[in-house]
């Protein structure tokens, strides 16, 4: 009979991302614009 070696999923990790992180995502998130035409999505950063 085979064994099966798992890990826990009860295991949580607690990330704390760096200030300097979260700016950058913020501010990407800000600049970035989507534009829908004709089923097609264009991406675009505001920079």
């Amino acid at each position: 009979m085979a064994k099966f070696y798992f890990k826990s999923s009860k295991e949580e990790k607690h990330l704390v991302p760096s200030r300097k992180t979260i700016d950058f995502l913020l501010s990407y998130s800000k600049s970035l614009q989507v534009l829908e035409c004709n089923n097609l999505k264009f991406e675009t950063i505001l920079n």
